[in-house]
């Protein structure tokens, strides 16, 4: 049996390789193009959501995760990026189909293609871990899911930085820890 770390590097390079660069270029565009982000997701999927929110705080823009008590309310021409493995976390189904109802282009980043979120999403980023028998003892409940998720969300941050400009300095600026 491989080692854990050998292990996460293969699941997450095989669940990213599914991701094309369409997907990749239209989340950025959505991205640049909304007046205001909305992230969502629950459990470990919202601390991936969340750490993703920061990053699009330190370049600049506005950003929400909802749940949050000061997080406004989203609205038609917003963007709303939801993250569920499984897809079918009722509070982001929910979310999904409000969103949708509202007017706000949805996006599902998820591993389950037929699933509620998907189903609810104008666009779908399927971030699919390989099946293996090895992950209940390497990658328990979703890890490579959520590990390749943050990845994903990692790879987008160089080409938006270039896109609207922002330095790591200007990034560093907008760290909460140096204010």
């Amino acid at each position: 049996m491989p080692g854990t770390l050998d292990y996460l590097e293969q699941q997450c390079g095989a669940a990213l390789a599914g991701v094309s660069t369409t997907d990749r270029s239209r989340l950025t565009e959505l991205i640049l193009s909304s007046r205001r982000i909305f992230i969502f997701g629950s459990g470990r999927s919202g601390l991936i959501g969340q750490t993703f929110a920061v990053r699009l705080v330190q370049l600049g823009l506005h950003v929400y995760f909802v749940g949050d008590m000061t997080t406004p309310i989203i609205a038609r021409d917003d963007l709303t990026i939801l993250i569920s493995n499984t897809g079918q976390t009722m509070s982001v189904v929910k979310t999904a189909q409000i969103a949708k109802r509202i007017g706000s282009h949805v996006v599902s980043v998820t591993a389950a293609p037929e699933s509620g979120v998907a189903k609810a999403a104008d666009t779908v980023i399927l971030i699919r871990p390989p099946v293996s028998h090895e992950s209940a003892a390497l990658a328990p409940l979703g890890t490579v899911f959520e590990d390749a998720t943050m990845l994903f969300f990692d790879c987008l941050v160089p080409e938006l930085m270039t896109r609207l400009g922002v330095t790591e300095e200007d990034m560093r600026n907008r760290h909460a820890i140096w204010v």
